[in-house]
């Protein structure tokens, strides 16, 4: 039997998944044009969206080009001396012209040149090297997956603005979570990221995953169009349906297969995402749930509150990817088996 080419784990790149084309091609097209006009990327989503994946797939696309440079950073890390680190170590060029023209050991990085005042200033040595890279007509890429607002991040980000005023070849290309990244965005003095180009992590095509469905697993119109739509185009739900639709003998939607599903749907997923919501959040989302698409009208009346009051719980779960609010004064979950969910964890709140 072929091993399952479906993945529950997060990280990395199934051998099953559906890549999302247009954005790998926006931005790939955007850094290798000849004079790109965003220098920042910006991939959100919530837990699970593709996010990672998305990212992983443009990082080998441009790991086939001997003129980029790819760095992978933590925003918990001290980003711009990782960075500079890791430069130094990734070609044989960087590494010679420190070893022989700059003092980077206040740093442990390079030799220490006697003869050659240590350079105090990280900004200085970052800003240095990359001149040199530009020498060589090569580019960098800097990749933070999981963004998180920290000094280190703040600090290089602005940092990052000077450096490309000055017309240098750095890029960014950074994922998370909604919150995390607003949270990043609306920092003072980071305007520049705030504008940097966003890409959402949109839900999938259900056609193309009724056809992938139906194509990897040979299964039948009707039973891959429903496994489609109860996916609701959620790529952990896509992975999470095949894996244990590959796993079943009789390749059919049983209640032990959603019961499984639903399951790890919950604790990979869903129970991180409850434990963040306030109160008042839950208690709304117990009736939102009551219907498939919920008016706002009439949650306003069953809960015998006002525009005012949900104002807020609405932007908190809209930001955290739960509610789409797409259509005009009306309220639709947007997580697969997310009103189950809900259900069983009514008791919470």
């Amino acid at each position: 039997m072929k091993d399952n080419p479906y993945a529950l784990s997060f990280g990395k790149i199934p051998n099953q998944y559906i890549r999302r084309d247009l954005v790998i091609n926006e931005i790939l097209d955007s850094l290798n044009s000849e004079n790109p006009q965003e220098n920042a990327f910006k991939l959100t989503g919530i837990r699970g969206a593709g996010k990672t994946v998305t990212l992983t797939a443009i990082e080998r696309e441009l790991k086939k080009d001997k003129n980029w440079i790819i760095v992978d950073l933590k925003s918990t890390g001290e980003i711009t001396k990782d960075l500079i680190a890791n430069l130094y170590s990734e070609d044989p060029f960087l590494t010679k012209f420190v070893d022989t023209s700059l003092n980077l050991s206040l740093f442990g990085v390079g030799l220490n040149l006697s003869q050659k005042s240590p350079v105090a200033s990280e900004d200085y040595a970052l800003k240095t090297l990359i001149k040199e890279i530009k020498k060589y007509k090569k580019r960098i890429l800097v990749v933070i997956d999981e963004v998180q607002k920290t000094p280190s991040l703040v600090d290089f980000i602005q940092e990052f603005q000077i450096l490309i005023r000055e017309d240098l070849p750095i890029f960014l290309l950074v994922a998370g979570l909604y919150e995390d990244m607003h949270e990043v965005e609306n920092t003072d003095g980071l305007t520049f990221f705030l504008r940097a180009a966003s890409f959402e992590m949109s839900p999938l095509s259900i056609p193309v995953i009724r056809e992938s469905y139906r194509q990897t697993m040979n299964l039948d119109e009707k039973t891959a169009n429903e496994m489609a739509e109860m996916t609701k185009g959620y790529a952990y739900a896509y992975q999470t349906f095949g894996y244990y639709m590959w796993e079943s003998e009789d390749k059919t939607l049983s209640n032990l297969m959603l019961s499984k599903v639903d399951y790890v749907l919950s604790e990979k997923v869903y129970k991180k995402i409850w434990n963040e919501l306030t109160s008042k959040d839950k208690w709304y989302l117990s009736y939102v749930i009551k219907k498939d698409i919920m008016p706002v009208a009439e949650l306003l009346d069953i809960t015998k509150t006002n525009h005012s009051d949900w104002s807020i719980p609405r932007k908190r779960l809209a930001e955290k990817g739960i509610i789409d609010l797409s259509r005009r004064g009306e309220i639709e979950v947007k997580l697969p088996r997310f009103k189950e969910f809900v259900q069983n964890s009514i008791s919470d709140i």
